[in-house]
This record gives structure tokens, sequence and C-alpha cells, in this order.
């Protein structure tokens, strides 16, 4: 078995898992959705688990890079943080994600993880990975596809925050959220946002007040229902293609018209009015 060498730091690293869970090749495969090598044997290469409560951190800025982690369970953000203090949201990972491929560049992570929730991650050492490469050359071009696939969700994200409003920020926020929820197994519809209403408009470049008013309108209108951090997602086709919000009256015609169509039990059906007086 590989022996992985992990630093502890009082209040900040996860502890060790007492039943020393380990995963396997295939097992890691099938996690991050990518083909296992099929010369491949289980015992070859096992990979241990390491769980951290929520708020402790998995790698820290300057650390010293020498594992990746993919996360099992669990909701985790990654972040930045500058000479003052403050902290920008880079992403929100969630089980299949694979975390530290900052570290590679210089051998020292650039970046911040912190668990939002208790979490399960597995170390898949960066040596490890390496020598894994070099004997399955199918499994380093799926991991390299695995990387790939991280930079284009922040290359998408980044498209998003330059091209939209505030009120469409958000609402393809919770839209991309249901479908990962949705190709985990999970509600796509109905979810609990681990995050904070700051961490959100950390991420989407908004301040806390405009998420929260865009998600207070957003329940007024019918498109979500929110109770506390549960997401209700009502009407998806408008979020999907709303633009910007209308102005308080135009919300309040919506709204009354949401209250008839619901007391009518046609809620599904009500797509084409709300967008009749959104433009």
């Amino acid at each position: 078995m590989q022996n992985v060498n992990f630093a502890v730091t009082p209040n900040e690293a996860g502890w060790r898992c007492h039943g020393n869970l380990w995963s396997n090749l295939r097992e890691i495969c099938e996690l991050l959705r990518i083909p296992a090598p099929a010369a491949s044997a289980d015992e070859e290469s096992l990979f241990q688990h390491v769980r951290f409560k929520a708020g402790q951190r998995i790698h820290t800025i300057g650390q010293s890079f020498d594992t990746l982690y993919i996360v099992n369970s669990g909701f985790l953000k990654t972040v930045l943080i500058d000479e003052y203090g403050n902290e920008q949201v880079l992403s929100f990972p969630m089980k299949g994600d694979l975390l530290g491929i900052d570290g590679i560049h210089n051998q020292h992570h650039a970046s911040e993880a912190v668990a939002l929730s208790d979490c399960d991650i597995i170390l898949l050492p960066y040596k490890t990975f390496s020598t894994l490469g070099r004997t399955y050359i199918e499994l380093e071009q799926a991991m390299f596809n695995v990387m790939s696939r991280e930079l284009v969700r922040e290359q998408l994200m980044i498209g998003m925050l330059s091209a939209l409003s505030a009120e469409a920020k958000v609402a393809r926020f919770l839209i991309n959220l249901g479908e990962r929820f949705s190709q985990l197994g999970y509600s796509g519809k109905s979810f609990n946002l681990r995050m904070t209403r700051h961490e959100i408009g950390s991420y989407l470049g908004l301040t806390l007040e405009t998420v929260s008013r865009t998600l207070s309108a957003f329940n007024e209108m019918g498109f979500i229902s929110v109770d506390q951090r549960e997401i209700c997602l009502l009407d998806t086709t408008a979020l999907k293609t709303l633009r910007r919000l209308p102005p308080a009256k135009a919300r309040s015609k919506v709204s009354e018209k949401v209250s008839a169509l619901v007391g009518k039990n046609l809620l599904p059906q009500w797509g084409n009015e709300v967008a009749a007086v959104l433009n």
C-alpha cells in the first residue's frame, strides 16, 4: 500500500479515518468519471481517505505541493486571499471534483481549499499519479481530461461574469448548481446551499445585498422557493432565459399572476405568461 505523509497542523488539517479507508485505482477512476486502465490490478495502488470537518482547510496558499485531492463526499470552496485578507471565492467543489492542480506550476499552492461541510477527501500523491501515468498511458490522458474539465468550467464562469446582469448571474448559478447535483444522482430541483450568500456574492462578483435581494425577488416572482438555505427551483426555463429583473411594479404583476396560477394548479404552464411581462 502507498504510505502517504500528510502534514497535520492544529485546527487546520483533517483527522485520519479511524478505519483507515482506502480506495483502489478502479474506484478512483469511477469517482472521476473516467475509464479505468484495463490492465490495472486493484491491489496495486491504494489511496487513503482523510476526513475534514466543516471549516477545516484541505490545503493553504503557499503550502508545498505534493498531493492532488479528490472529493469523495462533502462540499468545499476554493479561494484566493489578498494581502489585506480579502477573500475571492474561485469555485465550489463537490463529489468527483479534483483539487490541487494549481500547485503543479511552481510546486506551491496558489489557492486555499476549505470544507463547507464535513468532507471525505481522497489523497492522490502526485508522484504516484506520475508513475501510474507512465505505466498506463490511457490513464494519464484521462487525468489530463479531468484537469481540462476543471479549466473549462472556470472559463465558462469567467464568460458568465463578464456578459450577464447581476440577476442573470444568480439565476445561472442556481441552474448550474442544480445540474451538478443532478449529475451526481441527487435532486436538481431541490437542494441546500452549503455556501453563504456572501460566498455566492464573492464567487459571482456581487455584493451580499445584491444576492439576497435577487433571491428574494426570484422567490416573490415564483421562480424559486426559499426556506433559509433550502432552494427549490420552480421554473428552470425562466431562470435559464432571464436577462434582467423587471421593475418592481412589473414584478408585482407577475407575483399576482403566479398567485392566481398556483390557486388553479397551473404553475408548470406559467412560463409564457412571465416571459410576456419580462419582455
